[in-house]
């Protein structure tokens, strides 16, 4: 089995080591670097080239915001899950928008840091339930200062108009993407072979001219595919 390699980025020696010691329970991964603030990070992913980095924000020296924006240009091939104690929209949004492909709490059930780092690791967004609401309250507000469905920047197109062009069979493939089921999950879901899932991603993202999971993500908050508690 091919372990996923994970890399630690914590000012905190005592939670990397807490982490360290629980995730090397899995026998799919490991630990192969640690850091202590978004320099050392940056420094240990271009020396390792780590699949997951589990990143804190607030460290000295560089935040996790801006290792997180330099390693989306100089490491692309390795996924950030922002691991914070911020439960907060502001660095929510902010991590998203810096190029991470998950936000998760340190307040999170261990099963649940498990399953987000399963879901970065294999292409897949992953947004703690609790805080991707924001995501929606966003639309929503933008829908109500518009007075419309759905407020679009100027030159955007109606995502009503792509979704109509989807079939039925890549609306639930979108559905589930957005759900953060990676392309196995899925096509158990759907009893189809996982290649025959990346064939359909790659159709609706081609249809829907959008060219990363979390557009995916969003797109499908917007249309209703996936609604927010």
């Amino acid at each position: 089995m091919k372990k996923i390699r994970l890399m630690l980025v914590d000012d905190h020696d005592v939670v990397r080591a807490g982490l360290k010691s629980f995730l090397q329970t899995q026998e799919d991964f490991e630990v192969v670097a640690e850091a202590g603030n978004g320099e050392e990070a940056i420094q240990q992913a271009l020396a390792v080239r780590p699949d997951v980095i589990l990143m804190d924000i607030t460290m000295p020296t560089m935040d996790g915001m801006q290792a997180t924006r330099r390693l989306r240009v100089l490491c692309p091939d390795c996924f950030v899950l922002a691991l914070t104690v911020h439960d907060d929209k502001q660095y929510f949004m902010q991590m998203l928008a810096e190029g991470a492909s998950g936000y998760i709490t340190k307040h999170a059930a261990a099963d649940d840091l498990v399953a987000a780092i399963h879901t970065i690791a294999s292409g897949n967004v992953y947004l703690q339930p609790a805080l991707a609401r924001w995501l929606l309250e966003d639309y929503q507000r933008l829908a109500r200062q518009s007075g419309s469905a759905a407020s679009l920047p100027t030159g955007e197109s109606d995502p009503m108009i792509g979704l109509e062009t989807l079939s039925l069979r890549e609306r639930q493939v979108l559905e589930l993407v957005a759900q953060g089921l990676n392309n196995q999950q899925i096509g158990e879901r759907l009893q189809l072979s996982p290649k025959t899932i990346a064939r359909h991603r790659e159709r609706i993202m081609n249809k829907l001219n959008m060219h990363s999971r979390t557009e995916l993500v969003k797109f499908a908050i917007r249309t209703g595919l996936v609604k927010l508690n």
